[in-house]
Parts: C-alpha cells; structure tokens; sequence
C-alpha cells in the first residue's frame, strides 16, 4: 500500500531513489575496496611466507 502523498509525490519518491542509488553505490564501492585491499594483503602474505 501506497500512502497519498498528493502534490509532493515526485519529491519524496524521487528522493526515495536517490538514496537507495547513493546506498547501492557505497555498498559496491566499499566492496570492490574490500577485495582490492584483500589480495594486496595476501600478495604481502605470501611474500612474508616465502621470506619469512
């Protein structure tokens, strides 16, 4: 169900949109950083192994 949100619906459902847009590309930003930032730790892993 849908509330009447009369003469503002444009506002309100397009500000709806644009966080949730804002909120999906924080969410891949923060994971894309998180994989980049694993394998850099697992290359300095595995040259910490080889060297000891």
């Amino acid at each position: 169900m849908m509330p009447d949100l009369g003469k503002y619906a444009f506002a309100v459902l397009a500000s709806y949109g644009v966080s949730l847009g804002l909120i999906i590309v924080l969410v891949s930003l923060s994971l894309r950083r998180a994989r980049r930032v694993r394998a850099e730790l697992d290359k300095v892993e595995e040259r910490v192994k080889r060297h000891g």
